[in-house]
């Protein structure tokens, strides 16, 4: 640290008899020390910065504690007795920066802090990159209901079983809730099978049929894979096998096994030809349920058709360029394919066919709007 240190700490020292704008001073002129040298600064060095601001914060005006908070949140090597203070500080909007992103907070001081200040601070807690099961379910136990959203739109939350069926209790009465909690992609197939029987059914609809993140593992070019597909799907021709599906079903052949072949040797144009022709809905509405962010959609598309859970399973593992569905991802496959209703996946199916029809015509109807004026 430059030799300017020892006379900021000798003015620290006679700081009281000063008053405000010192204090100010001293602190802002040490805040820019440690922020302008933190990586050529040792621990020894770190620890004089840490007394200085630590000392100061109490002293010093709102405004510039947020600056502060937002600056060292991000700071692997920041102050930890300073991160401290600023993470209990009552007032949540300098707490925040240092509660959402700090790597200097202990587990322990989060569980502190759980239990004895705002929801406010719970729910930047609860928006931490990574939390573990014990700071959620105490997040649970004393959060409220935008607390326990915000938990189930954090992909990087990790809830015990307990924290899990207290989510899916609440989400019976929160709509919003049920619908982040029902795209989660650890949800365990046990848990979204009870959500599936709590929630109403537009709820469950929307859920089901909307895109979802998907779990892959990071395969160099995977993702211009994926995008090559999107563009080859969306000049697919499929007159010709609506054709042959239409001529199948006529003759009684559209049956079980014949989609299950389609499926095993790859001949997806028939796939959803006849998807949509078993669920009667456009093939406008089956084709984007190939994407790897449809899979539940897909499953309540074979369930409307009838199909088994074997022919699912077979669609499911041989879309076109969609990685392999996890362990988990296939749990929660069976689990929406048992609890569903043959009547209950229909309506589902039509209601996503709406949906996603409906978002497809938006775009033109903005333009044929844009013309008129």
């Amino acid at each position: 640290m430059p030799a300017a240190s020892p006379n900021l700490r000798a003015e620290l020292n006679g700081a009281e008899k000063e008053g405000p704008e010192h204090d100010a001073r001293i602190f802002g002129e040490v805040t820019d020390l440690f922020l302008s040298n933190v990586d050529r600064l040792g621990e020894s060095q770190i620890a004089a910065v840490d007394g200085v601001l630590a000392h100061l914060i109490e002293r010093v005006d709102a405004k510039t504690l947020v600056q502060l908070s937002e600056a060292l949140s991000i700071i692997d090597r920041a102050p930890r007795q300073t991160i401290r203070k600023l993470a209990f500080h009552e007032n949540h909007l300098l707490a925040a920066p240092v509660l959402r992103c700090s790597n200097c907070l202990l587990e322990a001081d989060l569980l502190e802090i759980v239990k004895s200040r705002s929801q406010q601070h719970l729910l930047a807690i609860s928006d931490r990159k990574i939390l573990n099961e014990a700071l959620t379910d105490a997040l649970m136990r004393f959060g409220d209901v935008h607390v326990s959203n915000a938990l189930a739109r954090n992909a990087g939350a990790r809830f015990s079983e307990c924290g899990y069926a207290t989510l899916v209790g609440r989400a019976e009465r929160d709509e919003v809730l049920a619908e982040k909690l029902g795209l989660r992609l650890d949800i365990p197939g046990s848990l979204l099978r009870e959500l599936l029987g709590r929630v109403a059914d537009v709820v469950r609809a929307r859920f089901l049929t909307a895109s979802r993140p998907v779990a892959r593992k990071k395969t160099q070019g995977s993702a211009g894979a994926a995008g090559q597909g999107d563009a080859a799907r969306k000049a697919i021709d499929y007159t010709q096998a609506q054709s042959e599906v239409v001529a199948l079903n006529r003759t009684g052949k559209l049956n079980d096994s014949i989609v299950n072949r389609f499926a095993v040797r790859g001949e997806y144009t028939h796939v959803v030809a006849a998807l949509a022709l078993k669920a009667d809905v456009k093939i406008e509405a089956i084709e984007p349920l190939l994407e790897p962010d449809r899979v539940y959609g897909l499953i309540v598309a074979c369930k409307a058709a009838l199909l088994s859970w074997s022919t699912t399973t077979m669609i499911v593992r041989n879309r076109p360029n969609c990685p392999p569905s996890t362990e988990r991802e296939l749990e929660q496959c069976v689990a929406i394919y048992e609890s569903l209703l043959l009547s209950v996946a229909q309506w589902t199916i039509r209601f996503g066919s709406d949906r996603i029809l409906g978002k497809k015509s938006e775009p033109v109807a903005a333009v044929a709007a844009a013309g008129r004026k």
